[in-house]
């Protein structure tokens, strides 16, 4: 999916540098859509480059001596990012949560480190619904028009704070 999301960036700024692109990404807290490290996205830049769906389109020198490229997405990119829209947006998957592999195994795992876990969990969910907040906080959709980035981030939360009750009461029920 990270090919999808350079791409959709780069309709989005063309002309951005990679920098750019990673630091939107974990602004926006991509992250919670896909996992990506910088090695991940850089790679995959190089290799849209590569296929011919971005172009480097000059270099800029920087204060740093250090090379800046910046990018566009060519035609055949855009044909790509169509596909991709495609793909991605028929797919429907199942949350695999690797906390809920681990607790198939809890009754054989010790009670008050499982409630560890479980804290870990609700500790996490509530870092994420404050993320998510205070990027909702910080926008609006406009009158007319629909904000998918703000709507995706809203039911995100929802499903957020679903979890964060559920653990709670987990917790809650084996404090017994």
């Amino acid at each position: 999916m990270i090919p999808l999301l350079i791409l959709g960036l780069l309709i989005q700024n063309p002309g951005a540098h990679g920098y750019e692109l990673l630091a939107l990404m974990e602004k926006r807290h991509y992250k919670y859509i896909v996992n990506f490290t910088k090695g991940s996205f850089y790679y995959n830049l190089q290799q849209l480059e590569e296929k011919g769906w971005i172009e480097q389109i000059q270099q800029n020198p920087s204060t740093s001596g250090r090379e800046i490229r910046n990018f566009n997405i060519t035609g055949a990119g855009r044909a790509e990012f169509e596909q991709l829209m495609v793909t991605y947006g028929t797919k429907s998957e199942y949350v695999n949560l690797q906390f809920y592999g681990a607790l198939l195994f809890a009754d054989e795992y010790d009670t008050n480190k499982l409630l560890e876990l479980i804290q870990s969990q609700i500790d996490l969910t509530i870092t994420r619904i404050s993320r998510l907040e205070e990027y909702l906080s910080g926008t609006q959709e406009l009158p007319g028009t629909i904000d998918y980035y703000r709507r995706m981030n809203e039911n995100s939360r929802s499903h957020h704070l679903v979890n964060l009750e559920w653990f709670k009461r987990l917790k809650a029920d084996i404090e017994g």
